[in-house]
């Protein structure tokens, strides 16, 4: 197996580090979930949300690697149910936000973490966007004559998701400082939870 730097010369992984930092510090749908969660169960449910997308972008990656995201473009409805369960999912999340009204998040506990931990994961793991994204943006970086491209993949794939993990739980933990800030009103932040989630269920349908 050729080492790092022959795998991806410096000057090119340079380049794919600063257009990954680039693209995890826009918001999109990785960010507001997070910040949804922390607004919702406080700074730690908010990190740890961002770190569960982290992971379900490693999924994407290894999927991307194995060349299994590439039969699943190639398949219409499969990509379709991959999106209608991600949305599923989110409207769930939705509707469990909205009806805890002004309750105290419990964003302390173990159980808690481990709920934001998974739903981070499920949520992206489920965004066949995210998939589309992979397969679209990685290969860019790769050249067969430089080695394996499933390993190049898998090198770029775990550094642009180990970025995107520490600023999307950055979002989220900022996120959850300000609603506790705001924590008389939980009514209002889980509402806005509520809604952000729904927000995204109809955007992962209609794009």
């Amino acid at each position: 197996m050729p080492d790092l730097f022959t795998l991806i010369p410096l000057p090119q992984l340079l380049a794919f580090l600063a257009a990954g930092v680039v693209l995890n510090l826009t918001p999109g749908a990785d960010v507001i979930f997070a910040t949804a969660s922390g607004m919702a169960g406080g700074p730690r449910a908010g990190a740890v949300a961002g770190i569960g997308v982290g992971l379900g972008g490693l999924w994407h990656v290894a999927l991307a690697a194995a060349g299994v995201s590439a039969l699943l473009a190639a398949y219409p409805p499969a990509m379709l149910a991959l999106k209608l369960g991600g949305a599923a999912y989110l409207l769930y999340l939705a509707v469990k936000s909205w009806r805890a009204g002004d309750s105290l998040p419990s964003g302390q506990g173990e159980g808690a973490v481990l709920r934001a931990l998974w739903r981070g994961f499920l949520t992206n793991a489920l965004n066949p966007k995210v998939a589309l994204f992979i397969l679209a943006f990685l290969p860019q970086f790769t050249d067969p004559a430089r080695g394996p491209v499933w390993a190049q993949i898998a090198v770029l794939g775990l550094m642009f998701c180990a970025t995107g993990m520490v600023i999307t739980a950055s979002y989220g933990a900022l996120a959850g400082l300000a609603g506790q800030a705001l924590a008389t009103r939980m009514g209002v932040m889980n509402r806005i939870s509520a809604l952000l989630f729904g927000g995204l269920a109809a955007k992962l349908v209609l794009d």
